[in-house]
């Protein structure tokens, strides 16, 4: 899929998604979910429940269980969960038209978003032209980053031992 194509297809789900909230239906929101869970997998991989959990995607904050929804009850439940995954998908859609983030299911080359120079005042030089720049035009102390991890494993590995008991448990308070 080309950057273009998930921009263009992104941005549909998004209308869909402001529709549904205009008009709310449920079996339509299960076709939108899915055609979004595809779009958003494709380009960013699947998500495991725990990710989905803390996203609180398609999880409304209260539940209707042991009986069919009201109508009012399932307009209620559609509009929270497209409002969700619109949200979602609105993010997606800043991190790739506007970040220019690779992503998952992209061809025609990573990170083809804009580059330096290509911002509206932006020269893509350095604002000081004195400082000293690196790889990908990051400060040059960013290179030492192999430096700093290797130094910040050899600490912890210093302290490995603190998770171990100290003194010895009594018997009756071992269980």
């Amino acid at each position: 899929m080309t950057r273009d194509e998930l921009i263009d297809r992104t941005k549909r789900l998004i209308v869909d998604g402001d529709g549904l909230l205009a008009s709310p239906s449920l079996e339509v929101l299960r076709t939108w979910l899915q055609r979004s869970d595809e779009l958003l997998g494709s380009a960013w991989g699947s998500m495991d429940r725990y990710h989905l959990a803390w996203l609180m995607v398609g999880k409304p904050k209260w539940t209707v269980r042991g009986r069919p929804m009201t109508p009012d009850e399932e307009a209620a439940y559609v509009r929270e969960v497209a409002a969700q995954k619109t949200s979602a998908l609105r993010m997606s859609l800043d991190a790739v038209e506007r970040q220019g983030m690779p992503f998952r299911g992209e061809t025609g080359g990573i990170g083809i978003g804009p580059g330096p120079g290509d911002l509206p005042g932006d020269s893509g030089q350095p604002a000081d032209p004195g400082l000293p720049r690196g790889r990908f035009g990051l400060p040059s102390e960013a290179d030492d980053l192999a430096e700093r991890v290797r130094q910040a494993r050899e600490e912890a590995a210093l302290h490995a031992d603190h998770d171990v008991p100290r003194a010895p448990r009594p018997e009756r308070m071992q269980r």
